[in-house]
């Protein structure tokens, strides 16, 4: 979860050093939205040794700015401002007398912004993922499954995130990131053929939570980029029909659930012209779930988006888009009855919107970059 400091502990922090440590270079930082405002981005860093954290902030390579927090961690979560008419923003983050290089990243200004979205990480960690990179986005996204299980040896619990971080270090210290929870991402224990005494997911996702500062909860959240019309909303929905188990890792989605009716609130009070809906459970599943409570608050949106199964896809259902995405696109295949393609190749998505335009356009891209399918969206009715 968010931490959220009192104004109290908010202040300038001399860059004093601190005895009995060594100086260290911190290398492993990624960026979140702690909350549905793009003119405000969390920077997040490790350290081996606890210490306080400041965030040197600025429009160019002078920085400038530093705002911080003397609580003394290992895992620095700190909010800055940005001037939402900048096109890039640079930053270096310091503790005790570690710090790190200077870095930048792009504000939200470009006349196109392009999006990328990837899943299963967790089954993918061979997978190259430079191609993400050139694609130059100024956001990326996942559709669940970030690693493989939080109790794998030498990786139990936040350090399976920070192993994520590693793999792609200069991505995500350079692009901020709204991650999607799978089950997987909050796996305690082996999963087993039969539901054991005791629960395998922390359905909370205590972990994920701490370590990936998001909007609204966390497990579930909504984000805007209202200056190229695109809210986001993100779903804690996974193999939802354990619900009631000790297998059970996502909170509930049936149609009386706090989750269907904060989706269905949000979807109704929304006027972004394109609304997307990012979750981890098979389209086919979420849309007969529950006598089909969320097909028809899917059809007021713009498309849905899902990491469940290991391929690529794009369905048709009465005209609306379904997609499913994967880095690991050689397992098994669970296509939608509704299937209009799919592809056995690894895959993610690109996603472009362009202030003012009519429609936005969703990719299904391999990891060469090409373009495997693509499919213009126009905007909502209202």
């Amino acid at each position: 979860m968010m931490r959220r400091f009192p104004p109290f502990l908010l202040f300038f922090i001399p860059l004093l050093p601190v005895a009995g440590l060594h100086a260290a270079p911190i290398e492993r930082i990624w960026l979140t939205h702690g909350a549905n405002d793009p003119s405000r981005i969390t920077v997040n860093w490790e350290t081996e040794n606890p210490g306080p954290s400041l965030v040197e902030y600025g429009t160019d390579g002078t920085l400038g700015r530093e705002v911080g927090s003397a609580e003394s961690v290992t895992l620095h979560h700190v909010e800055i401002p940005l001037d939402p008419a900048m096109p890039r923003h640079f930053y270096r983050v310091q503790s005790g007398a570690d710090e790190s290089a200077i870095h930048s990243f792009k504000g939200y200004t470009d006349a196109t912004i392009r999006v990328a979205l990837f899943a299963d990480r967790g089954y993918a960690r061979d997978r190259d993922l430079s191609v993400l990179g050139k694609e130059d986005p100024h956001l990326l996204l996942t559709a669940g499954d970030n690693v493989a299980s939080l109790h794998e040896k030498g990786l139990e619990g936040t350090k399976a995130f920070s192993d994520l971080i590693d793999s792609q270090r200069d991505l995500f210290r350079t692009t901020p990131f709204l991650p999607v929870l799978g089950n997987h991402d909050r796996e305690l224990t082996p999963r087993g053929p039969e539901p054991p005494v005791h629960a395998v997911y922390d359905v909370e996702a205590t972990d994920y939570r701490a370590f990936f500062p998001l909007p609204d909860e966390g497990w579930k959240w909504r984000f805007d980029l209202p200056d190229h019309g695109v809210c986001f909303l993100a779903l804690d929905a996974s193999h939802v029909k354990d619900a009631g188990t000790t297998w059970q890792t996502n909170h509930p989605v049936t149609r009386d659930s706090i989750q269907h009716r904060w989706y269905a609130a949000e979807v109704a009070r929304s006027d972004a012209p394109f609304v997307l809906t990012v979750n981890n459970e098979r389209n086919a599943s979420m849309r007969g779930y529950d006598g089909g409570a969320w097909q028809s608050l899917f059809h007021r949106c713009s498309a849905v988006i899902t990491g469940f199964g290991y391929f690529g896809e794009r369905a048709e259902v009465e005209g609306f888009p379904y997609f499913n995405t994967c880095l690991k696109g050689d397992g098994d295949l669970y296509p939608d009855p509704q299937s209009a393609f799919v592809t056995r190749e690894d895959n993610f998505l690109l996603l472009t919107f362009t202030k003012n335009a009519p429609t936005m356009t969703v990719e299904i891209k391999n990891l060469r970059g090409e373009t495997l399918d693509r499919r213009e969206i126009k905007k909502r009715r209202k």
